[in-house]
């Protein structure tokens, strides 16, 4: 008697230890909410500093940040007075931002351009952009590619000064202290410039660009310390179509090009929504189609987008573009805002 009960017990265990391996074997794999939130996220901002190395005298004639070893991502930094374009001490040479759709980067240095990163996916990638060769993102891959030449101009949607007719950029400035922010609604740069000197004048000036998911424009908010004439931003002029368009309500307006006009080359459109009654004058610069604003310490906010081609599901032509840009402007004369 007493055997038996010993051999069903063994038997009910061993069903028991059964069941539950069988139950471990079909479980699926936890997943960890770092993980999920990777997979959910649709837009990213980051500002990438160079360590390891040091600074030292470059065959240019400037300083630049020699045998660094890695980048760490930090959420604000501020620019070293030897920094200047390709001194290698940022990651793709300043802070960047993307949705889902596309991706921004900002020179960070006497240029102060925005340039776009054309995106084949809808998954965030500039946390891999430029670690494996500093511009490495040039290249055409899996994920995309720099596409925008910038040259001498402003990019698409960055801040000049137009002093006697030509554009000024940001070559004398005290100090410049960028900051990134990433939460669930949007991704945001900030950059405060303090005492950019150009021709008579030296202001500080505010800058905040933000986007948000599922959206290719970027918010733009400006705040100068003080109400001087000439602050411009513009498109890059690469000798494509050009056309503009007025809300119904005439309170916004839009300038657009839209052609071959990336290093690819193939196409891209970009466009510029500003808010008239900020807005002074609309003008071609040597470099840029411009948008000059009227002189004010408030904030003045505009959007600025780029459309590429191999977007995925992206736009493919001029036509549905513009068709893309009247809708937005219409949602403009509707609720002032995007």
């Amino acid at each position: 008697m007493k055997t038996s009960k010993l051999i069903a017990a063994l038997l009910c265990a061993s069903t028991i230890v059964a069941c539950k391996s069988e139950k471990k074997e079909n479980a699926k794999p936890e997943v960890k909410q770092e993980e999920k939130a990777q997979e959910t996220q649709k837009t990213y901002a980051e500002i990438s500093v160079a360590q390891g190395g040091e600074w030292k005298d470059g065959p240019r004639g400037h300083m630049e940040y020699s045998g660094g070893t890695s980048f760490k991502n930090v959420s604000s930094v501020k620019v070293p007075e030897n920094h200047t374009d390709h001194s290698w001490f940022l990651r793709y040479e300043g802070p960047g931002w993307e949705s889902n759709k596309v991706g921004y980067r900002l020179y960070l240095d006497w240029r102060n351009a925005i340039d776009i990163f054309g995106k084949k996916t809808d998954t965030m990638v500039l946390s891999e952009v430029g670690q494996d060769g500093f511009d490495s993102y040039h290249e055409p891959e899996a994920w995309g590619s720099d596409i925008l030449k910038v040259g001498k101009g402003l990019g698409i949607g960055s801040i000049g000064r137009l002093v006697e007719d030509k554009v000024l950029h940001f070559r004398e400035v005290d100090s410049t202290v960028a900051s990134v922010d990433n939460n669930t609604e949007q991704s945001t740069v900030n950059v405060n410039y303090f005492g950019w000197k150009t021709g008579d004048e030296k202001i500080d000036l505010k800058s905040t660009l933000s986007i948000k998911p599922d959206k290719r424009y970027t918010k733009h908010t400006i705040q100068p310390s003080k109400a001087v004439e000439g602050i411009v931003t513009g498109v890059i002029d690469h000798g494509v179509a050009y056309f503009e368009n007025e809300s119904a309500n005439k309170k916004w307006a839009y300038i657009a090009t839209y052609g071959e006009q990336t290093l690819i080359p193939d196409d891209l459109g970009m466009a510029i929504f500003y808010e008239v009654e900020t807005t002074a004058e609309v003008k071609k610069g040597e470099s840029d189609y411009l948008v000059e604003f009227k002189p004010t310490t408030e904030p003045v906010s505009f959007y600025f987008l780029g459309a590429w081609e191999q977007e995925k599901d992206g736009i493919k032509n001029e036509t549905d573009f513009v068709k893309y840009l009247d809708g937005l402007l219409e949602e403009l004369n509707s609720n002032n805002t995007l």
